[in-house]
């Protein structure tokens, strides 16, 4: 049967529903799918879905986040794509609903990630399923006891050094666990820095993450030579991950504000 829906952004699709050939244009998205139980529905994911391993794989990698191959596309005949506003360019996202329902998500923090997987399960027909995952998900965040009080900064690329702003899921994030952004009054979400500005906030902590930009201990080091007030750490970037990722990423943070507070 055709069924109507709304999207994160307000746009209005009708979709058969529940789908059966579903593509996938965001790694965090694709990976709650499949804890949907919709590896069978799961037809295309992008080449940076790279969980769950080793099911992925057989979902057609159709290209990237930002430009798909729009030949693949049509060969698997989708009959539902889900974008997200920050993954996906607006003009890929238009290009694609001239032929195919698109429902366009839009995760800004834990509110609505936990809101995004209750609106996947309504959208796939996996409604109980959802609802237990963001339950265990909430659990998680209820349970955060290790919480730090420390200014920071978390990187997410360099040439120029870029930052996570406010109104942001990794802003959100952190703040639960009590770290205040440095960057939480920039314009932009995602706000290009200096080191010479860094340097003159002087964050107690500077997060590397290692994505999208691979930072590694090379980076740390030259960072925490310039930074001699600041504790530069490496973190895992999956932690930007929504969605089913979140039950880990609460117990992962916990961990790295341990080791913060243990100094």
């Amino acid at each position: 049967m055709w069924r109507k829906f709304t999207d994160d952004v307000d746009r209005s699709l009708e979709i058969m529903w529940p789908p059966q050939r579903i593509i996938s244009l965001c790694p965090s998205i694709t990976e709650t799918l499949y804890s949907l139980g919709l590896s069978g529905q799961v037809v295309g994911r992008t080449r940076f879905c790279i969980h769950p391993q080793p099911d992925v794989k057989a979902a057609q990698n159709i290209g990237g986040t930002k430009q798909v191959d729009f030949e693949r596309v049509a060969r698997l005949s989708p009959d539902l794509l889900i974008a997200e506003k920050e993954e996906n360019t607006r003009e890929m996202v238009a290009a694609l609903e001239r032929n195919y329902p698109v429902y366009v998500a839009n995760v800004t923090s834990v509110a609505s990630a936990l809101k995004l997987i209750r609106n996947l399960g309504d959208l796939t027909g996996r409604t109980e399923q959802a609802a237990a995952l963001a339950d265990a998900a909430e659990a998680k965040f209820r349970s955060v006891s290790s919480a730090i009080a420390r200014s920071m900064a978390y990187l997410i690329w360099q040439k120029p050094f870029m930052a996570v702003g406010a109104n942001t899921y990794l802003d959100d994030l952190l703040m639960r666990f009590g770290f205040t952004n440095v960057f939480a009054g920039a314009t932009e979400r995602y706000p290009e820095i200096s080191l010479a500005e860094l340097q003159r906030l002087r964050p107690e902590v500077v997060f590397l993450s290692s994505e999208p930009f691979p930072f590694g201990q090379r980076h740390q080091a030259t960072l925490q030579a310039e930074l001699p007030d600041s504790r530069v750490v490496l973190v895992d970037g999956e932690i930007s991950w929504y969605g089913s990722r979140m039950e880990w990423a609460v117990p992962y943070l916990g961990q790295v504000v341990a080791t913060l507070a243990a100094v």
